[in-house]
C-alpha cells in the first residue's frame, strides 16, 4: 500500500465530507511499501495518537521519534513522511480535519484570534506531545477521547468531535499563543521550493535528470540547490532521487508485465545492472527476488 498523490505531492484522498470535513483511520506501518510512507501535504490538520511501537515522522525539516502513547500536531499544508525505526512496526491512529470545522466560518472571532495564528505560523509546522508533560498529556486526553468515540459512537457523535477538537485546540493555544509569530517570508519561500524540487523530481524521475537542470528550475545555484535539500530532508538529492526510483519500481515488479530490463528503463536506472546493484543496496534482495518473494510489501524496510 501507498499514498494516493499528484505530482505536488498532495494526498488526493478524501478527508471527510462537505458537510462534515474529519477522517479517522487505523494504520499499521508496515501495511506502507517499505515500512514507510511517502512525503506528502493536504490542506486539513493531521492529528496523530501512537498506540504502540514506535517510528521516526518527519515535518518539513523537524524529526521526531514517536513511541506508544505519544502524540502528533501536524498543521495545514505541512510536508510530512514516516518511516520504521530498527525494523520495528507501529501502531497509530490518525485524524484529520479542517479548521472550519472548529472555527464555523472566514473571519469568525474564533478563526482570526484563536486559529489563524497558529495556521499561519511558521514555527507551528508540528508539535508532538508527551504524557510525561502535564499540559501535553491534557492535549493527549482529548486525541483519546476521540479515538474512543470512533470505536463506540455516541448519539451525539459529531458533537462530540468537535467539542474534543475544540479542547484540544484551547490546549494547544493557551500553551503556544505567547511565542506565536506569523509566518515569515522565508519559512513560506522555504516550502514552496521544496515541494517544487520534489514536484520536478517526481515528474521527470523516469528521465536523465542533472543538478544544473533541477536548480535552474527552481532559480538557485547548484550548491545551494544540494544544501537547501539536505537541510529539509536529512539526505541528499542523489540518495533521495535512487531511494524515489527504487519505490516506484515496486508496482512494477509486482505486476510482471514488463521485464527487469524495460523496468530499470522506465524508472530512470537506464541500465538493469545498477537498477539491480542499488535495488539490493536499498532492499536487502535482488529485484527478481522481489518479483518471486510475493511477501507482503511492508516486510521490507
Amino acid at each position: 500500500m501507498q499514498l494516493h498523490l499528484n505530482d505536488t505531492q498532495k494526498e488526493l484522498k478524501s478527508h471527510g465530507s462537505y458537510e462534515f470535513p474529519f477522517h479517522t483511520s487505523h494504520e499499521i506501518l508496515s501495511s506502507y511499501e517499505r515500512g514507510s510512507f511517502s512525503w506528502h501535504w493536504h490542506p486539513e490538520i493531521e492529528l496523530t495518537l501512537f498506540l504502540s511501537g514506535e517510528m521516526e515522522y518527519q515535518v518539513n525539516d523537524r524529526v521526531y521519534h514517536m513511541q506508544a502513547g505519544d502524540g502528533l500536531f501536524c498543521n495545514t499544508n505541512a510536508l510530512h513522511t514516516g518511516r520504521m525505526l530498527n525494523g520495528q512496526d507501529c501502531h497509530y491512529f490518525s485524524i484529520t480535519f479542517l479548521p472550519r470545522l472548529i472555527y464555523g466560518f472566514e473571519n469568525s472571532l474564533i478563526h482570526t484570534r484563536f486559529m489563524e495564528p497558529v495556521l499561519t505560523s511558521a514555527r507551528l509546522s508540528s508539535v508532538s506531545f508527551s504524557p510525561a508533560v502535564a499540559w501535553e498529556a491534557e492535549a493527549l486526553s482529548h486525541l483519546k477521547e476521540i479515538y474512543e468515540q470512533t470505536l463506540h459512537p455516541s448519539p451525539v457523535y459529531e458533537l462530540e468531535i468537535q467539542r474534543e477538537l475544540s479542547c484540544f485546540w484551547q490546549a494547544l493555544f493557551l500553551h503556544e499563543s505567547m511565542d506565536l509569530q506569523p509566518s515569515a517570508e522565508r519559512a513560506i519561500r522555504d516550502t514552496e521550493r521544496l515541494r517544487a524540487i520534489l514536484e520536478y523530481l517526481h515528474t521527470h524521475y523516469r528521465e536523465k535528470i542533472t543538478l544544473d537542470g533541477l536548480a535552474k528550475h527552481v532559480n538557485i545555484s547548484k550548491s545551494e540547490c544540494c544544501r537547501f535539500f539536505r537541510k529539509h530532508m536529512k539526505l541528499s538529492l542523489f540518495d533521495y532521487l535512487l531511494d524515489y526510483r527504487v519505490e516506484q519500481s515496486l508496482p512494477l515488479l509486482r505486476e510482471k508485465d514488463l521485464s527487469i530490463t524495460q523496468i530499470a528503463e522506465q524508472t530512470g536506472f537506464g541500465g538493469s545492472a545498477y537498477f539491480a546493484k542499488i535495488f539490493k543496496k536499498e532492499m536487502g534482495i535482488s529485484p527478481s527476488q522481489y518479483r518471486k518473494s510475493g511477501r507482503n510489501p511492508g516486510a521490507f524496510s
